[in-house]
């Protein structure tokens, strides 16, 4: 599988609020698929296995089974892979246009501060 789509099922898993919330909910630590379907007992546990299985294909969770449970742990990896490859450059871009901004602006400060 090429890397893009690996990073498609990243984003189709993310796309909808559900699968997010799963995240959020797993990533403070690993869930059993039974704690997953009381934290959403707003759906069946049909509907949460379905989730966990798109969340599980795009590589954001990761299934281990101990005993008679299923415990889901969060993998953020390919949260990472999205960050280095769109946000970090843009966010390294932003950080030095502040940090030329706040050189230039202590400059200024230094200019109108001096004694005459």
């Amino acid at each position: 599988m090429s890397t893009d789509d690996q990073l498609d099922r990243v984003f189709k898993a993310l796309a909808n609020p559900v699968r997010r919330e799963i995240c959020d909910a797993l990533k403070l630590r690993p869930l059993t698929t039974k704690q997953l379907c009381a934290a959403f007992a707003e759906l069946d546990r049909c509907t949460v296995m379905q989730h966990l299985r798109v969340l599980e294909e795009a590589g954001l969770v990761i299934p281990l089974r101990k005993g008679r449970e299923r415990f889901n742990y969060l993998d953020a990896m390919p949260i990472q892979a999205i960050h280095e490859r769109w946000i970090g450059p843009h966010a390294a871009g932003a950080a030095a246009g502040l940090s030329r901004l706040k050189r230039e602006l202590e400059g200024q400060g230094k200019e109108n501060h001096q004694p005459a």
